[in-house]
């Protein structure tokens, strides 16, 4: 697991303690791409976290975008997001 990938997964449990949290580094499929060119990486996370409880898709969203800050603006080029409760299906 490289640095960023560390960082990406402390920040998010710092923030939700979710009781799954996957990230998958999908960088290499973006090789090229200005936004991979200027360093920043391509990510898919899935996390389930009592704090998404009775939040819109929208809110789950601006919620992990708020707990990652300034990595947004550096070290995550794209983040794809399926972010839910545990009671959601």
């Amino acid at each position: 697991m490289s640095e960023r990938e560390k960082l990406i997964k402390e920040r998010l449990t710092a923030a939700f303690n979710p009781v799954q949290l996957d990230l998958v580094d999908e960088s290499h499929k973006h090789a090229g791409h200005p936004g991979a060119r200027a360093g920043g990486g391509h990510f898919v996370v899935t996390i389930v976290s009592d704090a998404f409880t009775g939040k819109t898709p929208l809110q789950r969203h601006r919620m992990v975008y708020d707990a990652l800050g300034e990595l947004m603006q550096n070290e995550i080029h794209a983040l794809s997001i399926s972010a839910r409760a545990p009671n959601a299906g």
